[in-house]
């Protein structure tokens, strides 16, 4: 597996005014970087950092660049300590992964994946590469398998899948050319077990105009009270039997008001949002979310099961 097969998601967002200097040098090197001229991208950046030190946006853009430009031994270390003084940043994580790919290190890829969904488990770039790992994992062993029995036709089909998954034909991304992302390769569609998924989205039955208007007025309100850094507002829309990492509610909590509260501002907008209602108790939404503060942007789509808890919608999934 090729170091293109993943993707990197670029960690660039609006910057305080701590500077029109600062802020210049950061959005030169961007614009380089963008621009494929990752020389004067390098240039830019270190003096940006240089002034700088601790800025996660200036060592991500700079972790980045050093990919580019084949350094991938400094690009790890750049990530890794970024992973140490940002630990609540998923985009690190996914990235020192995308680099272990490339050295067929697929279990510290795995690892590193796996703190990126802890860390944001909404991710949907980390999932999808985790999904990758695990099939690339499979793909040695079914190789081994075959080595030891060259007869074994079960190995071979399966194999055989795995090859037509990663084939170049299969892949069909539009996300890979956005330009908030490196240029690579599309990704590939969805596996069998995947879209069945997905296709869960579907209405399964008619529901009331009413119905629809309420839960998409309470999903805009949770983005609202999200965007306003409002805790207790935000927290208070999740019910009590909202599915938590681990099943540690307390821990969850403890996470959601570090991150809600650590920026110095939060931007949480919605897209494309359509809401499923199954029954009288029981609804889904999906939507596409933008995600800006100073520290982090980021784009995903999401998908919130809501169910009625004493008469009112509560979240009680997320992903």
């Amino acid at each position: 597996m090729t170091l293109a097969r993943f993707t990197l998601t670029l960690l660039l967002a609006a910057l305080p005014a701590f500077s029109l200097a600062s802020t210049a040098g950061l959005q030169e090197a961007s614009q380089a970087f963008r621009q494929g001229n990752n020389t004067a991208a390098l240039n830019h950046i270190n003096g940006y950092l240089a002034a700088n030190p601790k800025d996660a946006q200036g060592r991500f853009l700079k972790g980045l660049i050093l990919t580019e430009m084949n350094r991938l031994a400094e690009a790890v270390r750049m990530f890794t300590e970024l992973t140490e003084d940002y630990p609540e940043l998923p985009e690190p994580y996914n990235n020192l992964a995308v680099l272990y790919a490339a050295q067929a290190d697929y279990e510290r890829a795995k690892q590193s994946l796996e703190m990126a969904i802890r860390t944001h488990p909404s991710y949907a770039t980390a999932h999808e590469n985790l999904g990758d790992i695990y099939a690339k994992m499979a793909s040695q062993a079914y190789d081994k398998a075959l080595q030891l029995d060259r007869s074994n036709t079960s190995a071979q089909t399966k194999l055989a899948l795995i090859r037509d998954l990663f084939s170049p034909a299969a892949r069909n991304d539009p996300v890979a050319a956005a330009p908030a992302t490196t240029s690579l390769p599309a990704a590939t569609p969805p596996a069998p077990a995947a879209q069945a998924k997905a296709d869960d989205t579907r209405p399964r039955a008619p529901a009331s105009g009413d119905a629809r208007q309420e839960i998409e007025r309470i999903v805009r309100a949770w983005a609202e009270a999200w965007s306003a850094r409002d805790v207790d507002a935000y927290l208070g829309f999740y019910g009590t039997g909202f599915k938590t990492p681990n099943d540690d509610r307390a821990a969850w909590e403890t996470q959601r008001r570090e991150r809600l509260t650590r920026p110095n501002f939060i931007r949480v907008t919605l897209d494309e949002l359509r809401v499923n209602v199954s029954d009288a108790d029981n609804a889904r939404v999906s939507f596409r979310q933008r995600y800006e503060s100073n520290l982090l942007r980021n784009t995903s789509r999401k998908t919130l099961t809501l169910a009625r808890e004493d008469g009112a919608w509560k979240i009680v999934e997320e992903r």
